[in-house]
């Protein structure tokens, strides 16, 4: 991907509910939403193997091919059928795995200003990252040109974090999120 065409021209999605110039990797882990509304964005991080980055396993465990084999960790969640709409690598490369018309696996057990199932009303945001470490500067700007681009197309009312939908269960993006980097 072209990041200095993205710093160029925003993001554009089309009317399937992909952003034209991410990269598409299909995941299966996706279903029909229950409600058309889509009115929040979730902030996750995530590293496969835990702190390690620029690997597959994330593209793996989001389409059901990670090899449980391959690192100890995989062992323990390979089974897993989750997702997310998109990932934001370390470079700022945007890859998109569920269309955002559709449901993506993300949250889990959430809930939100006394509404329960977060997925079901919103897009998950997936950061390469981890709770003990900074966050890019490529990875802020594709943050925030993705954020403005599907504030554009849907009725975003909220931009939160993973553990403001799940506390107790879940902390990221974590406390080196950036909040005020994100408009």
């Amino acid at each position: 991907m072209n990041l200095q065409k993205i710093k160029s021209q925003p993001l554009q999605l089309n009317t399937l509910g992909y952003v034209d110039s991410a990269t598409q990797i299909a995941s299966p882990n996706f279903d029909v939403r229950p409600e058309a509304e889509i009115s929040m964005i979730v902030i996750h991080n995530i590293s496969l193997p835990p702190n390690e980055y620029g690997g597959d396993g994330i593209m793996q465990l989001f389409t059901n091919r990670l090899n449980p084999h391959e690192h100890p960790y995989y062992a323990k969640i390979y089974t897993r059928k989750v997702s997310s709409h998109f990932l934001i690598r370390r470079d700022g490369e945007l890859i998109q795995f569920v269309s955002c018309l559709q449901r993506a696996w993300h949250a889990g057990v959430s809930q939100w200003q006394g509404r329960e199932r977060c997925n079901d009303f919103s897009v998950g945001i997936e950061l390469e990252g981890s709770d003990f470490e900074a966050f890019e500067a490529a990875q802020y700007e594709m943050l925030q040109s993705l954020v403005s681009c599907l504030k554009k197309n849907y009725s975003i009312q909220q931009v939160v974090g993973h553990s403001d939908i799940a506390p107790g269960r879940k902390t990221d993006p974590g406390s080196y999120f950036e909040w005020q980097k994100i408009k």
